[in-house]
């Protein structure tokens, strides 16, 4: 089966370091989905402004294994098991009973909030999706088919409230924009409260850099805490 791509996220996430581990309903950071050229006709989302939330289905595009698919097949092996980051990243569970992105088949499946329909692009929030992510189909979400309250989370439960608190008073602002130094603060201080670090890595005086909308922000973590160094301008 040939899957096509209809569209593709925009947002500030360069890079897989710091992308939230799944979508948040409460997120303020925004996705842009724009269309490709075939679909991107106001028929194809003719109504779609009628529900708050949306599904989208979308491919790994980070994932090495993805990359190489068509031109590299050999490098496709299956794994059963995979490590969670979340279980401290050495401990085993199946493939199926996780999110993880190393899947016999690369694909994501997101719920998002719909914010408005502007010029033809979807403008959402609560995508965890790195900036360029192939999507291959939207849905509308429904709430009396697709939410059960009585769900149970298996191991991500542990970690469903977990935050970190963000710390800026040592931060250094190289952004002269007072209004744009704000909005980054405010994605970033979202992004780095769900501690983006590998659960294995606990040194409290390592420092670790992420990149988000053009900007590099560095930090560490000590106990509860995230300790904001710098944010500055990407070279």
């Amino acid at each position: 089966m040939e899957l096509k791509v209809i569209a593709y996220a925009r947002n500030g996430f360069s890079d897989k370091f710091g992308i939230p581990r799944q979508s948040r309903e409460e997120s303020s950071i925004v996705t842009r989905i724009v269309f490709t050229p075939d679909y991107s006709s106001p028929d194809a989302i003719r109504g779609i402004s009628d529900y708050s939330h949306l599904w989208l289905l979308w491919g790994f595009s980070a994932n090495r294994r993805f990359r190489h698919a068509e031109s590299e097949p050999e490098q496709m092996s299956d794994s059963l098991t995979v490590r969670p980051p979340r279980l401290g990243g050495n401990t085993r569970v199946g493939v199926f009973a996780t999110r993880s992105p190393f899947r016999p088949n690369p694909i994501g499946l997101t719920s998002v909030r719909l914010l408005r329909v502007e010029s033809g692009e979807l403008i959402v929030s609560g995508a965890d999706l790195l900036d360029g992510t192939p999507i291959y189909d939207i849905k509308p979400y429904l709430s009396f088919s697709d939410s059960h309250p009585d769900a149970c989370n298996g191991f991500a439960e542990k970690s469903r409230d977990y935050r970190l608190h963000v710390d800026w008073s040592s931060c250094v602002y190289a952004e002269s924009d007072s209004v744009r130094k704000e909005a980054l603060r405010r994605d970033l201080e979202e992004i780095l409260s769900q501690d983006p670090r590998p659960a294995y890595q606990t040194d409290s005086e390592r420092i670790y850099r992420l990149d988000y909308a053009g900007h590099t922000v560095a930090f560490k973590v000590q106990g509860d805490t995230v300790v904001v160094e710098s944010l500055n301008p990407k070279d």
